[in-house]
């Protein structure tokens, strides 16, 4: 069994990326591979793919595409716009384990 640690950004979280040839865009993830530790994120690491003539795109052609995008590479965006870290802390109000930004204190739906 491999012990895979928790990751601190879901699908549909809002990202910035802090590394690389698209530092400083923002787009909301659509996909996140755990094992790999990589998201794909809308709008963001767009790279060309030539395919042929199929059932999806009857004429071929090139095609625009996101590539998947380190985890490394992004941080979280809180509520207030701000790229921050993000921790995890047991809610008093339902006792559940909440996410929240180490920048501001406010937790990330």
């Amino acid at each position: 069994m491999i012990n895979r640690k928790k990751l601190f950004v879901k699908k549909g979280d809002n990202v910035m990326i802090i590394a690389g040839e698209s530092k400083g865009q923002q787009g909301k993830v659509l996909v996140v591979d755990s094992k790999k530790q990589k998201v794909i994120i809308e709008g963001i690491n767009l790279v060309t793919k030539h395919s042929k003539p199929s059932a999806e795109y009857p004429d071929g052609g090139i095609i625009k595409k996101e590539a998947p995008v380190h985890i490394s590479n992004i941080m979280v965006i809180d509520g207030a716009g701000n790229a921050t870290r993000v921790g995890r802390k047991k809610d008093e109000k339902s006792g559940k384990l909440v996410r929240y930004s180490k920048k501001t204190g406010e937790v990330i739906k």
